[in-house]
């Protein structure tokens, strides 16, 4: 039961993708240096590498350790907030570019998996947001609206469409967004290593960065295994920043997302998700569903693992969903529970910083990483070739703690949990 194990995931096993990585030995000095082995690092490795710079990554466990290995794996257009409302937030300078390049997200992710012929599970049959309640399609309809405004290939499916696309008559209707799909997030990370490392990147695994400073025009990374210097250096860690950069992990609200999976099914849940798009619902505390290549069911949703896969709390709640869900698969057994970090941002919004002349951190992405890692890598690379900061999908930000991050965390943490026990009777 891989539930048990930290940052072991059902993904983990399922990945057909292998795991890759070096060690680190002795003293290195490259062009840029990329701590973390996620998404946005090994994306910013394999762009900077195709135009030509050294890069190396530090990775302090192994690929995917992170949130990038635990995720769901849709692979959506935009963010958390409707077109329009992101152009209020950002502005209409930054307002359309923002929008334009989420929303052309999902085929950025798409193109590298076919160019380097990933073996991550893809799917392109779209994601589906299904309404929990009669009101959560108002708010679809608007968003409906909004991209259809923008000739975004979206889709509003009555309550009889989204059974049909999903196998339950538990959502009041949906919207289904045909530019967005599914992967084995696993092996899209791994993939991504292995694109990285073809380009000429070099991935170092189980290699700590324990400090960072200046030494004269370039920057100095310690590690447990060596010194890296470097004219550039991204931080990649996302919603497993530590201490390196003081203050970093101060500017984001950590919340937890939780995941059990059903063993393979079979014929008898050939009629669950067919086309295997991916679904999240409306509610506060959304509920993620999608099924993989094998039949598994997995279902998630905002909190900790309570207890194993096999009993505990998190699996009373899931098997209380499933029961609603889909009355007619009977009592069905879980195998797998994991967890993951996201990084939560006060206007629900990535951020990119320049913490120092030389020093970048793409950051709080919300949930959304396959796609916001994947872009803001490309970020990165752009910029450390010269690009102007004008030119990117968000103004540079600033170190900006959030007030009370410590009790947000706290009771933000026990009202997941006391949901779960609510929904488990």
């Amino acid at each position: 039961m891989t539930g048990d194990i930290p940052g072991i995931s059902l993904w983990d096993h399922s990945a057909e993708e292998p795991e890759s990585g070096t060690s680190m030995r002795g003293d290195v000095v490259t062009d840029v240096a990329i701590v973390g082995g996620g998404y946005t690092g090994l994306a910013t490795a394999l762009y900077c590498a195709e135009q030509g710079m050294e890069a190396h990554v530090l990775e302090s466990e192994r690929i995917g350790f992170g949130g990038s290995g635990r995720n769901v794996g849709l692979v959506n257009a935009g963010v958390w907030y409707p077109p329009d409302k992101v152009r209020k937030l950002l502005g209409d300078t930054y307002g359309p570019r923002f929008i334009e390049r989420f929303g052309n997200a999902p085929g950025q992710v798409f193109d590298l998996i076919e160019k380097h012929q990933m073996r991550c599970e893809v799917t392109r049959t779209g994601t589906i947001h299904a309404a929990h309640a009669p009101g959560g399609m108002r708010g679809l309809r608007a968003r409906y609206d909004a991209w259809q405004r923008l000739g975004a290939p979206v889709e509003l499916l009555s309550r009889d469409a989204v059974a049909e696309r999903t196998g339950t008559r538990a959502f009041h209707g949906g919207l289904l967004d045909h530019r967005a799909g599914t992967v084995n997030p696993m092996g899209y990370v791994r993939g991504l290593a292995r694109a990285a490392q073809g380009a000429g990147a070099e991935v170092h695994t189980g290699v700590r960065a324990t400090a960072l400073r200046r030494d004269g025009e370039a920057w100095l990374v310690e590690t447990d295994r060596g010194t890296v210097r470097a004219r550039h250096v991204v931080l990649a860690t996302n919603a497993y920043t530590d201490t390196l950069w003081p203050g970093l992990r101060d500017i984001f609200t950590p919340i937890e997302f939780f995941q059990l999976a059903t063993p393979p099914l079979g014929a008898e849940m050939a009629h669950v998700l067919p086309e295997r798009q991916g679904v999240w619902d409306t509610g506060a505390i959304m509920t993620s569903l999608r099924r993989d290549v094998r039949g598994r069911i997995v279902l998630g949703s905002m909190g900790p693992v309570v207890g194993k896969a096999g009993r505990g709390l998190s699996r009373r709640w899931a098997a209380k969903r499933l029961e609603r869900l889909f009355p007619e698969l009977g009592a069905v057994a879980f195998e797998e529970a994991w967890h993951g970090q996201i990084a939560m941002t006060p206007d629900h919004l990535p951020r990119i910083i320049r913490l120092a002349p030389g020093v970048l951190t793409p950051i709080g992405y919300n949930g959304r990483g396959i796609t916001t890692g994947t872009v803001f890598g490309q970020c990165m690379a752009e910029l450390i070739a010269g690009g102007d900061p004008a030119g990117l999908p968000v103004q540079m930000s600033d170190l900006k703690r959030v007030p009370f991050k410590a009790m947000k965390t706290g009771a933000m943490r026990a009202g997941f949990v006391a949901h779960q026990l609510w929904k488990s009777f």
